[in-house]
C-alpha cells in the first residue's frame, strides 16, 4: 500500500515538473517581428496632353522692293523699315513672315493669290528723293510707301505712305547726320520709326489690335 502511494506521488511530481518546464519554455519563445509593409508604388504623373497648335487666321508676308531705286540707298535702310513694320505687326494675333530678298509687286500679288490667309505687305522707298549719296540732304526726304494685298484675290486692302519723324517716339540718341557712320545710323532710326507708323496704319485699316505708343 505504501509502495503504491509512493509511486502515485512520484508520478504526480513528474507530471508537475513536466508542466512547469513546458510553461517556462513557452514563455521563453520570442515572438517573430512583424513583416515589413510592402511599399505602395507611386503612380507616375499623367502627362499633360499637348494642345494642338492653332493655325493663325491671318499671315502677314512682309518684303521690300530694293530694286525700285536701283540700290541708291544702303541695304541697312531697307532692313530698318522691315524691322519697324514687322515688329508692330507682331503685336497682333497674326503670324508675321519677313523676307530679306527683293520682293517685286508681281511677286507680292502672286504670294497673296496663293494663300487664302496671307496679306502681302510690299514696302518701297519713294523715288522723289533719289540720290547717289545716302548722307546728303536728299536722305531727309525719303518716304516709305506701303501697299497690302488681300489674301486670295490680291486686291489692295490698304496702302499709304509714312514719313521720317524724329519726334514721333521720343528723342533720337544718335546725333543728326553730319557725315560718316553716325549719319547712316541716325537715318536708320528714323526709317525704322517710319516703318512702325506704317505697321500701325495697316493694323488700323484691317481692324486689328494696334499697340500703344508714346
Amino acid at each position: 500500500m505504501k509502495a503504491l502511494r509512493r509511486a502515485t506521488i512520484v508520478t504526480l511530481v513528474l507530471f508537475a515538473c513536466v508542466f512547469v518546464v513546458q510553461a517556462q519554455s513557452g514563455r521563453r519563445q520570442t515572438k517573430p517581428a512583424p513583416a515589413a509593409p510592402i511599399p505602395t508604388p507611386t503612380p507616375e504623373p499623367t502627362p499633360t496632353p499637348k494642345k494642338d497648335q492653332k493655325e493663325p487666321d491671318i499671315i502677314f508676308y512682309v518684303g521690300v522692293d530694293r530694286s525700285r531705286n536701283y540700290s541708291f540707298y544702303p541695304s541697312s535702310y531697307y532692313d530698318a523699315v522691315l524691322a519697324g513694320v514687322s515688329e508692330v505687326l507682331r503685336h497682333s494675333s497674326a503670324q508675321v513672315d519677313v523676307t530679306n530678298r527683293d520682293l517685286t509687286r508681281g511677286e507680292a500679288i502672286k504670294k497673296s493669290k496663293e494663300n487664302a490667309k496671307t496679306y502681302t505687305v510690299l514696302l518701297e522707298f519713294s523715288t522723289q528723293a533719289m540720290s547717289g549719296n545716302p548722307n546728303s540732304s536728299s536722305a531727309d526726304q525719303i518716304e516709305l510707301e506701303y501697299v497690302v494685298f488681300a489674301p486670295g484675290t490680291a486686291k489692295v486692302a490698304t496702302s499709304g505712305r509714312s514719313y521720317q519723324n524724329a519726334n514721333r517716339k521720343g528723342p533720337v540718341i544718335i546725333g543728326p547726320p553730319g557725315g560718316g557712320g553716325s549719319g547712316v545710323i541716325y537715318r536708320e532710326v528714323l526709317l525704322k520709326r517710319a516703318g512702325e507708323e506704317a505697321g500701325e496704319r495697316i493694323l488700323r485699316a484691317l481692324h486689328l489690335t494696334v499697340p500703344k505708343t508714346n
